[in-house]
């Protein structure tokens, strides 16, 4: 931080013949004083205990005439003079032993304010004491909190705002940057049928697509029409260009509407990212409440996501300028023209993720037309980086990508698969029956729609998700085998990837009913979006790789790579995966453009309730792997699988 001080002191207003006498006694030549119980560094140490506690009556004072002063009138004179500052009361401490001549007796004092954003202004300030009948005595002036004050001057505080960094995205651009909005106005004197007018305003911002503007409400649009100074226009509205043209030729012949054009700071979209990115906002009242000495009204503050968690990095830090004051002819405060201090503004730090604007406009057009909660997250497979995590519906505020807590249902049975094979419990081909139903320790579990395929090999059970043929497996991968062919995968890791993340919680350990519905992704286990995604990509690349989001800063903990997966049993799953797509529960991706798409649906109860489901879908297609959650979205395949063909056909285009 750039700290500068003024080039000399303001001229003193007033120096008495008797303190001009004194400083020319001091100059004469100066003994040290001994520290003994009648030395003047008791009185000092009392004042400077005094000044912050703002209680002086242990101390004597007197002015630099040597008139004596009342102990309440110095205290309260200090906390004026510190005027904005007087809240909080500076660190004061003693500079060495006092210099004594004759009855006078000089100190220095360092006077240390912490003023907010973390700056410090320290200085030294001689301290002159004279010693009397009842001792040691403080000679008071107004000089001795800051050189440039006289009696009547109080300090001032200004802060100039830093400039708040950007966000940036995987090419190193702002993602919130100026993009065009048309400012909508009326003119009320222009309109002669207001009703009618703000009726077919209203139909046509509600025809916007939400993901572009949020709802626009109209209801105090009259009385603001009905209060508008003459001649003066009323504003309605800002809108994205892009939505300004959706109903341009609906309203721009309308009368009384005025366009203005303009500039605001804005992410892609609406939706882009939203509950990863966070808000920035004026500062709100907990802002202030909780953080005092860091932010104050009209501060701009990052709330959630990004934002939130890098708050301090990217709002920087105001500079700061101690000025003196003294109240004017009506008693408001008027500045003198003194500047006493000076920090200068440090401008934010930006932050660079890994995020892809056109993966990340793919994901949110795949939760686009969702009603209920879902999440997307895209990773590449190669290193890790997340490219996409998008929240629905519309501009979620919740980052379900991230912290979903949720079990898993099917799509687990890629990690029990694995599993069974790296032990060499099953192959691909070798038989497995699937009844319709399997009885566990009185349990009975069950195929959805009550399905059967009777005995066929192992790969089609996978590829038509048979439940009960993973439940009549599951004791193959012993009490804990689930949860560690999980952790090769990533799951349950510490991860660092620049905001808070659920790794997941595989079950081990449980009895025989437990075990079969663990294999099919029930039971105790829960993961997040993020989570099966890394996972979905240790399968596709052979080895885990922690997801990335923030590059700059690096994390500082993040995960270790995972262990090299056995070859012949990955590229088993990956074979069953891309025949889920080919002759399973997947096969609506099969003509999706592109690279070949393996995959795996999943239908996971929430509630011990058959009915109430959410729904699944993790896969990959080329260098990236994602994964899709619906929340209480029924069967994968219609409401998962479908957003993960939205998501791989605007990715295509």
């Amino acid at each position: 931080m750039s700290l500068s001080y003024p080039h000399g002191p303001r001229p003193n207003r007033f120096r008495s013949p008797v303190a001009l006498l004194a400083a020319g006694v001091l100059a004469a030549g100066a003994l040290s004083a001994c520290s003994g119980g009648d030395g003047p560094e008791r009185s000092v140490d009392a004042f400077l205990a005094g000044w912050r506690s703002g209680d002086l009556r242990s101390v004597a004072f007197v002015d630099p005439t040597g008139a004596k002063l009342a102990a309440a009138d110095v205290a309260s004179e200090i906390k004026e003079l510190s005027g904005e500052l007087a809240a909080t009361p500076p660190t004061l401490s003693r500079r060495g032993e006092a210099k004594v001549t004759k009855d006078v007796a000089t100190t220095v004092v360092r006077i240390d304010w912490a003023l907010p954003g973390q700056t410090r202004w320290s200085y030294d300030r001689p301290l002159r004491l004279t010693r009397g009948g009842d001792g040691w005595r403080v000679i008071w002036e107004p000089q001795v909190v800051q050189e440039q004050l006289t009696r009547g001057d109080r300090l001032g505080l200004r802060r100039d705002a830093a400039t708040r960094a950007a966000v940036l995205d995987a090419a190193g651009r702002p993602i919130v940057a100026p993009r065009p909005v048309v400012r909508v106005e009326i003119q009320p004197e222009e309109v002669t049928d207001r009703a009618g007018l703000i009726r077919r305003l209203d139909a046509a911002f509600r025809s916007i697509r939400p993901a572009i503007t949020p709802p626009v409400d109209l209801s105090d649009l009259p009385k603001r029409l009905a209060d508008a100074d003459a001649g003066s226009p009323v504003e309605v509205v800002t809108l994205r260009d892009e939505a300004y043209r959706q109903i341009k030729p609906r309203i721009y012949d309308l009368p009384g509407t005025k366009f203005r054009s303009d500039k605001l700071d804005l992410a892609p979209t609406r939706e882009f990212a939203r509950a990863v990115l966070g808000s920035v906002d004026p500062a709100q009242a907990d802002d202030l409440t909780k953080h005092p000495d860091r932010y104050t009204a009209g501060d701009l503050v990052g709330h959630g996501g990004l934002q939130g968690r890098h708050d301090e990095r990217l709002r920087g830090a105001p500079g700061l300028t101690v000025i003196t004051e003294r109240p004017g002819p009506d008693g408001t405060l008027v500045p003198t023209g003194t500047e006493v201090f000076r920090s200068e503004p440090r401008a934010g730090q930006p932050l660079r993720t890994t995020l892809d604007v056109p993966t990340q406009n793919a994901a949110d057009t795949a939760l686009r037309g969702e009603k209920r909660r879902a999440a997307l997250v895209a990773v590449r497979i190669s290193d890790g980086a997340v490219l996409a995590a998008a929240n629905g519906p519309g501009a979620a505020g919740e980052n379900l990508a991230f912290t979903a807590q949720v079990p898993p249902g099917s799509t687990f049975k890629m990690v029990s698969a694995l599993g069974l094979l790296d032990r060499g419990a099953v192959t691909p081909d070798a038989t497995v029956d699937c009844p319709k139903t399997l009885p566990v320790d009185g349990r009975s579990f069950k195929n959805s729609d009550n399905f059967q395929l009777g005995p066929v090999p192992f790969r089609t059970d996978f590829a038509k998700s048979c439940n009960t043929a993973f439940a009549a497996l599951a004791p193959k991968l012993g009490p804990d085998g689930l949860a560690v062919t999980g952790r090769a995968l990533g799951l349950e890791g510490q991860w660092d990837v620049g905001l808070d993340a659920f790794t997941g919680k595989v079950s081990a350990n449980g009895g025989a009913t437990e075990q079969a519905a663990a294999a099919i992704g029930q039971g105790t286990t829960v993961v997040s979006p993020l989570a099966m995604a890394a996972a979905t990509a240790a399968v596709a690349g052979g080895r885990f790789e922690q997801p990335k989001l923030v590059l700059d800063p690096a994390p500082a903990r993040p995960a270790a790579p995972g262990p090299q997966l056995k070859p012949e049993s990955v590229e088993a799953v990956r074979a069953m995966m891309r025949e889920v797509v080919t002759a399973g529960t997947g096969s609506a991706l099969r003509d999706v453009p592109g690279k070949p798409v393996h995959g795996k649906t999943g239908t996971a109860e929430y509630d011990d309730n058959p009915a109430h489901t959410h729904a699944w879908f993790v896969g990959w297609q080329g260098d990236v792997a994602f994964a899709v959650f619906v929340e209480k979205g029924g069967a994968s395949t219609a409401t998962a699988v479908p957003a993960a063909e939205r998501f791989l056909r605007a990715l295509s285009r």
